[in-house]
């Protein structure tokens, strides 16, 4: 196999609980296959961090936009097959990689001319995503009954989202409604509503609303959220709201990062 070179840029990130490491991997043209130098700068990332805080890795190939979408798929997905059996030669836990996904061509805006071909050889790449235990509050729960402590934080299956959209499902405002009762009866509780999306190029931190043309998707879900749950009584010197982009994914698929979560502040 010809080997090809590839530049390894690795921003250097804090590997704590708060922060989701990404690492980039650019490839040259047309290519999916690694130099045994760069192998080894893979080989030294993975043994500096700690895999046991680990909760999972997600990878996603690119290409750039020459070619057609059949042949670009292709080699997007053979250039994450290639970072996959890298990381489990290597010694990475199969099962804590939990995203795998080819995302064929970046389609270029009509009018790209300035810096074309470094933006082109940006696009020829993989993301490596690594998201550590814990890394968006204390624990985990799935209902407010749980014994909660401040930190916690409490994700709902029910409370997700169409593609593009803050408007509240049928399934998500019934799940809403149990929460409002429950939250009448525990006044203690205060919370930040915290908004979620998927699936957004990695140069935009938020998704595009599609009622409200707003690159501010994840903020107008917890928005919608918290409107919905004031009008259900529950008091607003309870509640904030906020919008996280797609800084947390959860590494269950497109549509769980869709979603809303509840952050404990104050019992």
């Amino acid at each position: 196999m010809k080997i090809c070179k590839v530049l390894f840029i690795f921003f250097t990130l804090n590997l704590s609980a708060q922060q989701k490491p990404i690492e980039t991997i650019f490839f040259d043209f047309d290519k999916f296959d690694l130099t045994e130098q760069q192998t080894g700068v893979v080989s030294n990332f993975i043994k500096k961090i700690d895999t046991s805080k680990v909760e999972s890795i997600q990878i996603y190939g690119y290409c750039d936009d020459r070619g057609d979408d059949d042949y670009n798929f292709r080699l997007s997905k053979n250039r994450v097959s290639t970072i996959q059996n890298l990381l489990v030669l290597k010694g990475f836990n199969q099962s804590k990689i939990v995203i795998l996904e080819g995302k064929g061509r970046v389609i270029l805006k009509p009018d790209t001319v300035d810096n074309l071909n470094e933006i082109r050889s940006k696009n020829r790449r993989v993301d490596l995503i690594v998201l550590n235990k814990n890394s968006f509050g204390k624990e985990v729960y799935s209902s407010f009954k749980n014994k909660l402590k401040v930190g916690d934080k409490i994700y709902l299956d029910n409370i997700l989202f169409d593609i593009g959209s803050s408007k509240l499902t049928h399934n998500s405002k019934k799940e809403l409604d149990k929460i409002a009762t429950i939250l009448q009866q525990k006044k203690n509780i205060q919370f930040e509503i915290r908004g979620h999306v998927c699936c957004t190029p990695e140069i935009y931190s938020d998704g595009i609303d599609k009622e409200t043309k707003e690159r501010r998707l994840s903020w107008n879900r917890a928005k919608t959220v918290f409107k919905y749950l004031l009008s259900k009584k529950v008091s607003s010197s309870r509640m904030t709201f906020q919008g996280y982009g797609n800084k947390y994914p959860l590494g269950k698929g497109d549509n769980y990062d869709r979603r809303v979560e509840f952050f404990i502040t104050n019992l």
